[in-house]
């Protein structure tokens, strides 16, 4: 019995023994004892997950594939979640205590899979998987960089983003047509901002979202005074800040009464 990749839930079923173990292998392990695995599919990493002295937990949509789950992995079937990851109460099910991500995600949900996990951030310690190659480069970027943007951003303020290595379409059933990126994210020991998080993030979206202006034009709906857009920094495009500046940028903007 095997379990058919649906299109609709952005399955491609890896199948290359030797990534599942690197990818396993990529999480320290330490400061935790829960680990959940989003979209296991057939569980070619869970497999090597349960090899590892921690409490392993996955979160399936896919009926089918939560059938071959429970028949192939007895031990685990008190640990399977039949859930949506994006509209779950991580803090309701772990009882907020801290706990790994890993998983190879559905392509088709990655980017809300790190925003989700961001703003479960105080019980995320550690977070590791599989991205389309273009969404996890972007997610490791740097300032000066085409694909530097909102994702990078406000990934790398709370989190150290390391690109581990690249995956090709043949390791996959079906394979996708593009090739696919592991990274690891680390929570910073002192991920607390100094600034309103909530505004913080809408100065970065709405900064990004004219990327190629500068930031006197970007920024302009939120009614900057004049004495403060006459700073260097609003000359500047957005993908030209580091995170730190956008912080410095976030916290004066506080100061101007925004």
């Amino acid at each position: 019995m095997s379990v058919r990749a649906k299109k609709h839930l952005g399955q491609h079923f890896l199948k290359d023994e030797s990534i599942a173990s690197k990818i396993a292998d990529s999480l320290s392990f330490e400061g935790y004892q829960h680990v959940l695995e989003i979209g296991p599919g057939m569980g070619v990493l869970t497999k090597y997950l349960l090899k590892k002295d921690k409490t392993i937990w996955v979160v399936e949509i896919d009926p089918e594939s939560i059938d071959y789950l429970k028949g192939h992995y007895l031990h685990l079937s008190d640990r399977i979640i039949n859930a949506d990851f994006l509209k779950m109460d991580l803090a309701a099910q772990f009882n907020n205590e801290p706990i790994a991500i890993i998983g190879n995600f559905p392509y088709n949900i990655s980017s809300q899979i790190v925003f989700k996990s961001i703003a479960c951030r105080d019980q995320i310690p550690e977070f590791s998987g599989m991205f389309q190659k273009e969404v996890a480069l972007r997610i490791a970027a740097g300032p000066g960089s085409k694909t530097y943007g909102i994702l990078s951003v406000l990934t790398q303020a709370f989190y150290d983003v390391e690109y581990l290595f690249s995956v090709p379409p043949t390791v996959f059933n079906p394979p996708p047509r593009v090739d696919s990126g592991v990274i690891r994210l680390v929570r910073k020991k002192d991920y607390q901002l100094q600034v309103d998080v909530a505004f913080f993030f809408r100065v970065v979206k709405t900064a990004f979202n004219q990327r190629r202006k500068t930031l006197r034009n970007s920024l302009k709906s939120l009614q900057i005074s004049d004495k403060l857009k006459e700073d260097v920094i609003f000359a500047q495009r957005p993908e030209q800040l580091s995170v730190e500046q956008f912080l410095e940028l976030t916290k004066r903007l506080e100061e101007d009464g925004i």
